[in-house]
């Protein structure tokens, strides 16, 4: 699934936006927002992967936002002005759309993020393949740490606790969620704003939580599907 986030400041148009993703199968709407700021929150505590947005929003608008992120994901622009189409382009965005949207219209630009997306997972994948290990920052040194050993991580603020099945003590990273999770094969899934876990290593799942070993880590609504998908 293609996690995506809508942002329009206009609440019918941003209601309609969402009814629209919900129509695409492979997209997963994370959350909607009327303005960049609550989608940058948003955007520190998960991993998005596509990013539907208005331009002219009060505050900042949606061409600036775009500019000020570092790692950037998809981006498809829904605007009312077709003045900016150059601009929006010279930012690499996956496509410009002018307001109403069609559906059909809607699915082709969604298409069109999707092949690239499933691009960009296979070079990933293939990479990952090479290696099986990443290299932390603990303390003054560099600690290679097997993937296949992670049992989980969690978030703290600006650090991450690793912790493994060969250590009784966790490695403490200042690191983000979203970073680390750009690294890690596809066994680790994402199950809470604070917590992503090896697969592999799930003893037992409730309702709302999963154990790894003796551990029990909670499963937030958000995350609810990750459930769904390992019980198929």
């Amino acid at each position: 699934m293609i996690k995506c986030l809508a942002i329009d400041d206009e609440p019918l148009a941003l209601k309609l936006l969402a009814d629209n993703i919900s129509r695409i199968p492979f997209l997963e709407l994370v959350a909607s927002c009327d303005d960049a700021f609550a989608a940058n929150k948003i955007m520190q505590e998960q991993s998005i992967d596509l990013i539907f947005i208005d331009i002219q929003m009060p505050g900042i608008t949606g061409l600036q936002f775009i500019q000020s992120l570092i790692k950037k994901p998809m981006v498809i622009i829904v605007t009312a002005y077709k003045q900016y189409a150059l601009d929006g382009f010279a930012l690499d965005v996956m496509d410009y759309l002018m307001k109403p949207v069609s559906l059909e219209r809607f699915m082709k630009a969604c298409n069109k993020a999707k092949d690239f997306y499933e691009l960009k997972q296979a070079a990933k994948n293939t990479s990952l393949a090479q290696h099986d290990y990443m290299f932390v920052n603990v303390g003054y040194s560099l600690m290679k740490i097997s993937f296949g050993d992670i049992t989980y991580i969690e978030g703290l603020k600006d650090y991450i606790q690793i912790h493994t099945s060969i250590s009784p003590k966790a490695a403490v990273v200042r690191m983000s969620m979203k970073n680390v999770e750009d690294q890690l094969p596809p066994y680790f899934e994402r199950i809470h704003k604070s917590f992503i876990i090896n697969i592999n290593k799930i003893t037992a799942i409730r309702k709302n939580s999963l154990f790894i070993a003796e551990k029990e880590l909670p499963v937030s609504e958000t995350y609810k599907q990750v459930i769904e998908k390992l019980l198929k």
